[in-house]
């Protein structure tokens, strides 16, 4: 007895020990699990990274940030028959989807994957353990890694942020910086809001007035009092990209396992289009793409067949260009008193029995769907598409509708009581949250401290429990009104989106608010290098 009791406490020490030496380890997202030892490997010039058919991309990314990084000069090869000091990647088919499984063992590293996704989330994880959680010795030229299992997956398979170009132009460097910082924390949809009332910032090569008046604005409403501010900027503000850039974009995140989902935003929020092209509107009167925020001035006439033609014209350009399955189209806070004060609104719902504004936006935004459909997409947009009543300015008599939106689309729920998401998952529909009060970037850190970002859980307490499932994840939202510079967006975007990364990757009794805070003593230590203008920590928190 004595003897079992002295093995049991002697386990007890280990597993405590390593428990507190994982603790140590400082990664974000953090890990499902970590197992750590005693011994550590030594990584220095001879080590050499082992490739094959799937992983020589990989294998010069990783070797690329060794030289940057530490100034060392890893080879690479093809030889599958090392035995000592060497990095490989395997792919193992049993693995789940995004799962990684990392080895550092005496001799070597390993990692461990069912395909190229999972490797390149591994390789993240051990580039934040060579960074931040080991021993560099500069002038024996060596990185010593403590011995360590890392079994890893991601909680929600949908982990979103969002950029809002319609107001603010920001361009291809800060995308592509934005896109590398996303998948430096694996996540893995860049949602690009690309059109809006106050501007259009994609090139449709059928409609070029849709850039060339829809991109230009005259100027900008700005001040302290933000919405309610008198004060403009008296300066004009453009900017777009075309479809070979978009293409480069493209490209970009599908090296760093990132699907970019475009936002067109239809029937509302449609006024740079309508300047453009003034018969797309409802009232058919000429507009100017608009100096103020907030919801313009009129929207798509959708009983109209050239405008719909046209919306269809659009999709069919954005989706020559975006693999993504997924197309969003908005779809949120449209203003019914346009449809309501047409006669020509009102007699095409008459003629299709369609008794409410809400019909009428539930049944073009079906005929969209299936359009989308049609092109073996997908249709996603604000949870409005439902027809739910979500604004004061709505008569709630024309928020009723007997209209039952397609099946196959995504709710992105923003706004509403929680029961509304319980509507649109008992009733078999996928939902990604980001409701505003917890996601929505534009926010104070005084109304959205890193704390409540941090503590957010995309899975409403309420909700049942054998709904859970149709909530494939979240979405942080960097809305564009009140950022005019890159500067202003880098302090409302970082160091939040460190915290939506492990909200949408890590499991809840996974994570720890204070241990995540001295994990992102290292992400400072990455966005300082790379010039990226994070909030400081005094700021993040309620005062």
């Amino acid at each position: 007895m004595k003897i079992k009791f002295i093995i049991f406490f002697s386990l007890f020490l280990l597993l405590k020990t390593q428990n507190i030496t994982s603790q140590e380890i400082h990664i974000t997202p953090r890990p499902q699990k970590i197992i750590t030892g005693n011994k550590s490997l030594k990584i220095n010039s001879e080590t050499q990274i082992v490739f094959n058919d799937n992983s020589k991309i990989l294998a010069d990314n990783l070797q690329q940030y060794f030289k940057e990084e530490f100034n060392l000069q890893l080879k690479t090869t093809d030889f599958q028959n090392l035995k000592i000091n060497f990095i490989d990647f395997k792919i193992d088919k049993s693995f789940a989807d995004e799962s990684y499984e990392l080895n550092v063992s005496v001799d070597k590293i390993s990692i461990i994957a069912k395909n190229e996704t999972g490797l390149f989330y591994g390789i993240q994880t051990l580039k934040q353990l060579c960074s931040y959680n080991a021993k560099f010795s500069k002038y024996e030229k060596y990185l010593e890694l403590k011995v360590v299992k890392i079994e890893d997956c991601p909680r929600f398979k949908w982990r979103s942020f969002m950029l809002d170009e319609a107001r603010y132009f920001k361009g291809m460097k800060q995308v592509k910086m934005l896109l590398d910082e996303m998948a430096f924390l694996k996540m893995n949809v860049f949602h690009w809001h690309l059109v809006d009332d106050q501007g259009w910032r994609i090139e449709i090569k059928k409609y070029p007035k849709l850039t060339e008046i829809g991109s230009k604005r005259k100027s900008t409403q700005i001040g302290p009092l933000q919405w309610e501010s008198p004060i403009q900027s008296a300066e004009p503000h453009t900017g777009f990209y075309t479809q070979e850039q978009i293409k480069e974009i493209i490209a970009y995140a599908k090296e760093r396992h990132i699907t970019i989902v475009p936002e067109i935003e239809m029937p509302g929020h449609s006024t740079a289009a309508i300047a453009a092209y003034p018969w797309l509107g409802t009232s058919g009167k000429e507009i100017e793409v608009p100096i103020k925020f907030g919801v313009g001035k009129d929207v798509y006439n959708v009983a109209n067949q050239r405008v719909t033609d046209f919306l269809k014209d659009v999709l069919d350009e954005v989706m020559a260009l975006f693999p993504s399955e997924v197309i969003h189209i908005g779809g949120d806070e449209v203003k019914y008193n346009h449809w309501k004060s047409s006669a020509y609104v009102q007699k095409y719902m008459k003629e299709n029995k369609l008794a409410t504004p809400a019909d009428l936006q539930v049944y073009f935004t079906n005929s969209i769907s299936k359009y989308l459909q049609s092109k073996g997409k997908r249709m996603m947009g604000w949870n409005e598409i439902m027809g739910h009543n979500l604004h004061y300015y709505q008569d709630k008599n024309d928020t009723k509708t007997t209209q039952k939106l397609a099946q196959e689309s995504i709710i992105h729920f923003w706004k509403g009581d929680v029961e509304l998401a319980t509507t649109a998952a008992s009733n078999g529909y996928e939902i990604v949250n980001s409701l505003h009060t917890f996601t929505y970037l534009d926010y104070r850190y005084k109304n959205l401290p890193l704390s409540k970002a941090y503590a957010f859980n995309p899975v409403p307490d309420k909700l049942d429990a054998k709904y859970h499932d149709k909530i494939i994840g979240l979405g942080c939202q960097m809305w564009g009104e009140w950022i005019p510079t890159d500067g202003e967006m880098h302090y409302k975007v970082f160091p939040r989106i460190a915290a939506y990364a492990e909200v949408g990757w890590t499991e809840e009794k996974q994570k720890n608010f204070s241990v995540f805070k001295k994990s992102l003593k290292n992400l400072q230590k990455r966005w300082t290098a790379k010039e990226i203008y994070f909030a400081p920590d005094n700021f993040v928190e309620k005062k």
